[in-house]
Formats: structure tokens, sequence, C-alpha cells
């Protein structure tokens, strides 16, 4: 389900022609792999935070109308999307952000 998201959105921002500028640093000894990948073009920016190649955080901000930004609630690692109904793959928005 992760991967499938991702691929998504990879295909949909190449059709869309966006810019993609992945930002990594190299991980010290002992310490994850962090990922901050960002896709956007003129419509939307889509933000998203990668541990171990796990997506942790997928933020969409849209551009130019009142919408408000919203994230969408990755799948748990190792588990059987079928499964369970947590919600993964919805839409959530901040209700109190300061």
């Amino acid at each position: 389900m992760k991967t499938t998201l991702a691929v998504l959105l990879a295909a949909g921002c190449a059709l869309a022609g966006c810019a993609v500028a992945p930002t990594q640093a190299g991980p010290q000894a002992g310490e994850p792999l962090v990922q901050r990948l960002v896709s956007e073009d003129e419509h939307v920016r889509v933000e998203e935070l990668r541990v171990r190649g796990q997506t942790q955080r997928l933020s969409v901000q849209p551009k130019g109308t009142e919408a408000k930004a919203y994230e969408i609630l990755p799948a748990r690692s190792g588990s059987n999307p079928s499964e369970h109904r947590d919600g993964a793959g919805q839409r959530v928005w901040p209700v109190l952000s300061f």
C-alpha cells in the first residue's frame, strides 16, 4: 500500500510535469536513513517523510485556493491492508494547529 501510494504520487507528478526534489542526508553510524521528498506543481505541494524506506507522513498543501493543508494517513508497516480498517489512505485535517 505504501509503495502503491508513492508510485501513484510519482506517476501523477510526472504526468502533471511537476518538479520532484528529494532531499536526504547520509545516515550516521547506527542512525536510520531519513528522506524528505517534495513534489510540487502549480496546484499542489506534496511533502513525504520516509524513515528506513517506510512512509511516515504525507502532507498536501494546495496552492492558490482557500483549501486548507491536510495529511494522508500512511498504512502501518508490516500489516495486511485487507485485514484492518484503520483509515490508511484517508485524508485528515489538523483540528488544533498553532
